[in-house]
């Protein structure tokens, strides 16, 4: 990554943050009746929506069922005009494939999948504007999704991103960061017990900086928690309003 240009002498990023210091966030839960769960949530620039259906019988050939959990079923799509260059195929491609998968394997380290046995659970994610930190939008706005949808997870599952520049750990990085190149990783947490859901790196980073980036990321899908675990709590808040409690 160019240092200089992405960090001042001063320690601030191109959009005014510090190095450890979150986009804002803005979320809501419940925003489609039709589904059993759904959120929707704003990471800076960046927009995601998420759905969830189930419990519920497989869908297809029942040979699919597993016997002892849920089958966990995740696919994620991005609108034709969340980024500004011309996208013609949304879903189906190997991005949103390799995505669905990320998501999958995040969710059923997440969920209490032995709950239901020989049921699926179906969550989908559309990001509607991607500005950085798409998997950890995606994965914020899931994780509402599906406390909406009243399934039970061992914990919240929090994600965001973190990169390093110029001798600096930076987190939740912005698509110019990201788009600058250098090492990038994406940390999916589970904040109470410190377990990893997903780590994934897509760039070589020297052993002595990989802690240091880490744990950018980690303390900050711990602030990432903070919100969300305030956004649930308003949703019932509301929810009990409404239903005269």
């Amino acid at each position: 990554m160019a240092g200089l240009e992405l960090l001042s002498d001063q320690g601030y990023r191109v959009d005014g943050r510090r190095a450890g210091e979150l986009r804002k966030i803005q979320a809501r839960m419940g925003v489609f009746s039709q589904a059993d769960g759904s959120a929707y949530i704003e990471q800076g620039n960046t927009k995601a929506l998420a759905v969830v259906y189930g419990p519920h019988e497989i869908r297809g050939s029942r040979s699919r069922a597993l016997p002892d959990r849920a089958l966990v079923n995740c696919q994620y799509s991005s609108a034709t005009f969340s980024t500004g260059e011309h996208k013609r195929r949304p879903h189906g491609d190997r991005k949103s494939c390799e995505m669905g998968l990320q998501l999958r394997q995040t969710f059923e380290a997440a969920i209490l999948t032995q709950l239901h046995p020989r049921s699926q659970i179906d969550i989908y994610v559309q990001v509607l504007q991607a500005d950085g930190g798409t998997y950890a939008a995606c994965v914020n706005a899931a994780t509402l999704a599906v406390l909406d949808a009243g399934i039970p997870m061992r914990d919240f599952v929090c994600a965001c991103s973190a990169g390093f520049v110029d001798g600096t750990a930076l987190a939740d990085l912005s698509h110019v960061e990201e788009a600058a190149g250098g090492p990038q990783l994406a940390l999916a947490l589970l904040p109470a017990s410190g377990q990893i859901a997903l780590l994934e790196m897509d760039a070589r980073l020297h052993e002595d900086h990989l802690e240091r980036v880490l744990e950018a990321a980690a303390r900050a899908a711990r602030d990432v928690h903070t919100l969300l675990d305030r956004v649930v709590r308003q949703h019932v808040r509301e929810a009990s309003v409404l239903l005269g409690d």
